[in-house]
Protein backbone atom coordinates (compact mmCIF):
# COMPACT_ATOMS: atom_id res chain seq x y z
CA UNK A 1 0.00 0.00 0.00
CA UNK A 2 1.31 3.43 -1.18
CA UNK A 3 1.80 5.68 1.92
CA UNK A 4 2.47 9.32 1.87
CA UNK A 5 5.42 11.06 3.54
CA UNK A 6 4.91 13.86 5.84
CA UNK A 7 6.51 17.26 4.13
CA UNK A 8 8.33 18.99 6.62
CA UNK A 9 9.00 22.69 5.71
CA UNK A 10 12.47 24.38 6.25
CA UNK A 11 12.53 27.39 8.13
CA UNK A 12 16.29 28.53 8.41
CA UNK A 13 16.53 31.57 10.86
CA UNK A 14 19.66 32.28 10.12
CA UNK A 15 21.99 34.69 7.70
CA UNK A 16 24.19 31.76 6.25
CA UNK A 17 22.32 29.10 5.10
CA UNK A 18 23.35 27.49 2.04
CA UNK A 19 19.40 27.06 0.25
CA UNK A 20 18.65 30.57 1.22
CA UNK A 21 21.16 32.49 1.99
CA UNK A 22 19.46 34.56 5.30
CA UNK A 23 16.31 35.68 3.61
CA UNK A 24 13.83 34.50 6.87
CA UNK A 25 16.99 35.89 9.49
CA UNK A 26 14.36 37.97 11.27
CA UNK A 27 11.05 37.32 12.98
CA UNK A 28 8.89 38.68 10.74
CA UNK A 29 10.86 36.90 7.90
CA UNK A 30 10.84 33.63 9.10
CA UNK A 31 6.99 33.78 10.07
CA UNK A 32 6.24 34.46 6.83
CA UNK A 33 8.09 32.37 5.49
CA UNK A 34 6.36 29.51 7.81
CA UNK A 35 2.68 30.20 6.71
CA UNK A 36 3.49 29.77 3.22
CA UNK A 37 4.60 27.26 3.90
CA UNK A 38 1.56 25.78 5.36
CA UNK A 39 -0.48 27.05 2.59
CA UNK A 40 1.89 25.41 0.19
CA UNK A 41 0.99 22.09 2.56
CA UNK A 42 3.74 21.10 4.84
CA UNK A 43 2.32 18.88 7.62
CA UNK A 44 5.10 20.79 10.09
CA UNK A 45 7.84 23.29 10.19
CA UNK A 46 11.26 22.20 11.09
CA UNK A 47 12.54 25.87 12.75
CA UNK A 48 16.57 26.07 13.05
CA UNK A 49 18.96 28.56 14.13
CA UNK A 50 22.18 27.56 13.17
CA UNK A 51 23.95 26.52 9.42
CA UNK A 52 24.68 23.41 8.52
CA UNK A 53 26.20 23.88 5.04
CA UNK A 54 29.81 23.21 4.57
CA UNK A 55 32.16 25.37 6.44
CA UNK A 56 29.64 26.97 8.31
CA UNK A 57 30.95 28.03 12.02
CA UNK A 58 28.48 27.66 15.22
CA UNK A 59 26.64 30.70 16.43
CA UNK A 60 26.83 31.53 20.45
CA UNK A 61 24.17 29.55 22.15
CA UNK A 62 22.13 33.10 23.04
CA UNK A 63 21.93 33.77 19.13
CA UNK A 64 20.35 30.34 18.56
CA UNK A 65 17.99 30.84 21.20
CA UNK A 66 16.84 34.51 19.85
CA UNK A 67 16.64 33.57 16.50
CA UNK A 68 14.49 30.27 16.63
CA UNK A 69 12.42 30.48 20.38
CA UNK A 70 10.19 33.76 18.92
CA UNK A 71 9.12 31.80 16.11
CA UNK A 72 8.30 28.63 17.62
CA UNK A 73 6.22 30.83 20.37
CA UNK A 74 4.09 32.65 17.60
CA UNK A 75 3.61 29.34 15.44
CA UNK A 76 2.85 27.15 18.50
CA UNK A 77 0.46 29.54 19.65
CA UNK A 78 -1.31 28.88 16.15
CA UNK A 79 -1.52 25.03 16.90
CA UNK A 80 1.09 24.08 14.10
CA UNK A 81 3.09 20.91 14.69
CA UNK A 82 6.95 22.30 15.25
CA UNK A 83 9.95 20.55 14.90
CA UNK A 84 13.27 22.18 15.96
CA UNK A 85 16.67 21.76 14.36
CA UNK A 86 19.25 21.54 16.92
CA UNK A 87 22.34 19.95 18.13
CA UNK A 88 21.80 21.96 21.48
CA UNK A 89 20.64 20.67 24.87
CA UNK A 90 19.66 24.19 26.36
CA UNK A 91 18.22 25.06 22.62
CA UNK A 92 16.26 22.18 22.42
CA UNK A 93 14.75 22.72 25.83
CA UNK A 94 14.13 26.26 25.35
CA UNK A 95 12.22 25.08 22.27
CA UNK A 96 10.11 21.97 23.51
CA UNK A 97 9.04 24.68 26.53
CA UNK A 98 8.14 27.04 23.77
CA UNK A 99 5.46 24.15 22.19
CA UNK A 100 7.92 22.44 19.59
CA UNK A 101 7.00 19.07 19.85
CA UNK A 102 10.09 17.24 17.94
CA UNK A 103 13.64 17.67 18.35
CA UNK A 104 15.35 16.73 14.87
CA UNK A 105 19.23 16.76 16.01
CA UNK A 106 21.47 16.60 13.15
CA UNK A 107 24.17 15.33 15.66
CA UNK A 108 22.23 12.55 16.85
CA UNK A 109 23.31 12.94 19.73
CA UNK A 110 26.66 12.86 19.58
CA UNK A 111 27.59 17.19 19.77
CA UNK A 112 25.81 17.48 22.60
CA UNK A 113 24.91 13.60 24.74
CA UNK A 114 22.27 15.81 27.15
CA UNK A 115 19.62 16.47 24.54
CA UNK A 116 19.10 12.79 24.61
CA UNK A 117 17.78 13.61 28.58
CA UNK A 118 15.78 16.87 27.12
CA UNK A 119 14.17 14.34 24.91
CA UNK A 120 13.32 11.91 27.50
CA UNK A 121 12.60 14.29 30.54
CA UNK A 122 9.99 16.00 28.07
CA UNK A 123 8.22 12.94 25.46
CA UNK A 124 9.44 14.48 22.54
CA UNK A 125 9.73 12.45 19.27
CA UNK A 126 13.30 12.80 18.49
CA UNK A 127 14.91 12.26 14.93
CA UNK A 128 18.65 10.97 14.95
CA UNK A 129 20.48 12.03 11.81
CA UNK A 130 23.67 10.01 10.90
CA UNK A 131 26.81 12.35 11.55
CA UNK A 132 30.63 12.58 12.32
CA UNK A 133 31.49 15.30 12.63
CA UNK A 134 30.99 19.64 12.62
CA UNK A 135 30.52 21.44 9.41
CA UNK A 136 34.24 22.91 8.66
CA UNK A 137 35.33 19.46 8.74
CA UNK A 138 33.01 16.40 8.39
CA UNK A 139 34.34 15.86 4.82
CA UNK A 140 37.58 15.21 6.55
CA UNK A 141 35.25 12.29 7.57
CA UNK A 142 33.73 10.79 4.50
CA UNK A 143 35.72 7.65 4.27
CA UNK A 144 33.05 4.56 4.61
CA UNK A 145 35.91 1.61 3.67
CA UNK A 146 36.09 -1.41 3.87
CA UNK A 147 32.65 -1.87 3.59
CA UNK A 148 30.97 1.10 2.20
CA UNK A 149 28.92 3.94 2.68
CA UNK A 150 25.05 1.82 3.45
CA UNK A 151 26.88 -0.60 5.60
CA UNK A 152 29.19 2.14 7.50
CA UNK A 153 25.29 4.19 7.86
CA UNK A 154 23.49 1.48 9.25
CA UNK A 155 26.27 0.17 11.66
CA UNK A 156 26.77 3.91 12.95
CA UNK A 157 22.69 4.61 13.34
CA UNK A 158 22.32 1.33 15.19
CA UNK A 159 25.11 2.67 17.33
CA UNK A 160 22.98 5.60 18.01
CA UNK A 161 19.58 4.13 18.63
CA UNK A 162 21.05 2.37 21.10
CA UNK A 163 22.62 5.29 23.17
CA UNK A 164 19.67 6.88 22.70
CA UNK A 165 17.43 4.21 24.44
CA UNK A 166 19.76 4.02 27.14
CA UNK A 167 19.25 7.35 27.49
CA UNK A 168 15.37 6.75 28.38
CA UNK A 169 14.22 8.09 24.88
CA UNK A 170 11.68 5.31 24.11
CA UNK A 171 12.35 3.68 20.42
CA UNK A 172 8.94 4.35 19.11
CA UNK A 173 9.38 7.99 19.51
CA UNK A 174 12.72 7.76 17.29
CA UNK A 175 13.50 8.65 13.66
CA UNK A 176 16.17 8.26 11.82
CA UNK A 177 17.58 10.25 9.31
CA UNK A 178 20.39 8.83 6.69
CA UNK A 179 22.82 12.37 6.65
CA UNK A 180 22.40 13.10 3.21
CA UNK A 181 25.49 15.25 2.33
CA UNK A 182 27.06 15.39 6.00
CA UNK A 183 30.56 13.74 5.46
CA UNK A 184 29.55 12.40 2.50
CA UNK A 185 30.46 12.85 -1.43
CA UNK A 186 27.54 12.60 -3.73
CA UNK A 187 28.02 9.00 -4.63
CA UNK A 188 27.78 7.99 -1.36
CA UNK A 189 23.97 10.09 -1.13
CA UNK A 190 22.98 8.50 -4.44
CA UNK A 191 24.10 4.81 -2.45
CA UNK A 192 22.11 5.66 0.39
CA UNK A 193 19.03 6.97 -1.44
CA UNK A 194 19.18 3.08 -3.59
CA UNK A 195 20.17 1.61 -0.11
CA UNK A 196 16.99 2.62 1.80
CA UNK A 197 16.09 -0.79 2.32
CA UNK A 198 19.12 -2.00 4.17
CA UNK A 199 18.40 1.15 6.83
CA UNK A 200 14.85 0.23 6.58
CA UNK A 201 16.02 -3.01 8.67
CA UNK A 202 16.76 -0.33 11.96
CA UNK A 203 13.03 -0.35 12.24
CA UNK A 204 12.28 3.25 11.94
CA UNK A 205 10.96 5.69 9.71
CA UNK A 206 12.89 7.33 7.82
CA UNK A 207 13.24 11.09 7.12
CA UNK A 208 15.42 12.12 3.79
CA UNK A 209 16.67 15.94 3.53
CA UNK A 210 17.71 16.12 -0.21
CA UNK A 211 16.23 19.63 -0.70
CA UNK A 212 18.62 21.64 -2.71
CA UNK A 213 21.70 19.81 -1.87
CA UNK A 214 25.13 19.68 -3.61
CA UNK A 215 24.51 16.66 -5.01
CA UNK A 216 21.60 17.52 -7.06
CA UNK A 217 23.29 20.15 -8.30
CA UNK A 218 26.81 17.90 -9.30
CA UNK A 219 24.23 15.76 -10.90
CA UNK A 220 23.04 18.79 -13.31
CA UNK A 221 26.53 20.62 -14.17
CA UNK A 222 27.28 21.58 -17.51
CA UNK A 223 30.78 22.06 -17.99
CA UNK A 224 31.55 21.11 -14.54
CA UNK A 225 29.88 23.67 -12.84
CA UNK A 226 27.04 22.78 -11.07
CA UNK A 227 23.34 23.62 -11.42
CA UNK A 228 22.52 26.42 -8.66
CA UNK A 229 21.16 26.00 -5.48
CA UNK A 230 17.88 27.83 -6.79
CA UNK A 231 17.69 25.96 -9.62
CA UNK A 232 17.52 22.37 -8.90
CA UNK A 233 14.03 21.97 -7.49
CA UNK A 234 12.63 20.02 -10.62
CA UNK A 235 14.95 17.25 -9.66
CA UNK A 236 14.19 17.06 -6.15
CA UNK A 237 10.64 16.51 -7.13
CA UNK A 238 11.60 14.00 -9.01
CA UNK A 239 13.23 12.46 -6.56
CA UNK A 240 10.35 13.09 -4.38
CA UNK A 241 7.92 10.90 -6.47
CA UNK A 242 10.28 7.69 -6.53
CA UNK A 243 11.19 8.09 -2.66
CA UNK A 244 7.14 8.20 -1.77
CA UNK A 245 7.20 4.96 -3.84
CA UNK A 246 9.80 3.46 -1.41
CA UNK A 247 8.50 3.99 2.29
CA UNK A 248 10.21 7.05 3.37
CA UNK A 249 8.31 8.15 6.08
CA UNK A 250 8.74 12.33 6.10
CA UNK A 251 10.42 14.57 3.76
CA UNK A 252 12.16 17.61 5.03
CA UNK A 253 12.08 20.31 1.92
CA UNK A 254 11.99 23.86 1.20
CA UNK A 255 9.69 24.04 -1.39
CA UNK A 256 6.23 22.55 -0.22
CA UNK A 257 4.40 23.23 -2.87
CA UNK A 258 6.83 21.55 -5.26
CA UNK A 259 6.62 18.53 -3.20
CA UNK A 260 2.71 17.99 -2.80
CA UNK A 261 3.18 18.22 -6.11
CA UNK A 262 4.94 15.07 -6.74
CA UNK A 263 3.52 12.95 -4.22
CA UNK A 264 -0.11 13.85 -5.82
CA UNK A 265 1.68 12.66 -9.40
CA UNK A 266 3.34 9.66 -7.18
CA UNK A 267 -0.31 9.04 -5.88
CA UNK A 268 -2.19 8.93 -9.29
CA UNK A 269 0.51 6.75 -10.80
CA UNK A 270 -0.33 4.11 -8.45
CA UNK A 271 -3.87 3.94 -9.20
CA UNK A 272 -5.02 5.50 -5.76
CA UNK A 273 -6.52 9.08 -4.51
CA UNK A 274 -6.45 10.43 -0.72
CA UNK A 275 -3.65 8.06 0.85
CA UNK A 276 -2.99 7.30 4.40
CA UNK A 277 0.41 9.58 5.94
CA UNK A 278 3.51 7.20 6.96
CA UNK A 279 3.31 6.12 10.33
CA UNK A 280 5.53 8.61 12.54
CA UNK A 281 5.92 9.20 16.08
CA UNK A 282 3.94 12.69 16.23
CA UNK A 283 1.19 11.29 13.99
CA UNK A 284 -1.22 11.62 17.16
CA UNK A 285 0.41 14.32 18.74
CA UNK A 286 -1.01 17.09 16.60
CA UNK A 287 -3.91 16.12 13.34
CA UNK A 288 -5.76 12.90 12.52
CA UNK A 289 -3.76 11.22 10.09
CA UNK A 290 -6.28 10.73 7.02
Amino acid sequence: MLTRPWVMGVVNVTPDSFSDGGRYDSTERALTHARRLLDDGADLLDIGGESTRPGATRPLISDELGRVIPVIRELAAEGVLISVDTMRAEVAAAALEAGAQIVNDVSGGLADPEILDVVAGNDASYVAMHWRAHSERMHDHADYAPDGVVVGVRRELGQRLDAITAAGVPLDRVVLDPGLGFAKVAAHNWELLAGLADLAVLGRPLLIGASRKSFLGQLLAVDGTPRDVGEREFAHSALVALLAERGVACLRVHDARATCDALAVSAALAGVGAIRKADVPWQNSHQEVV
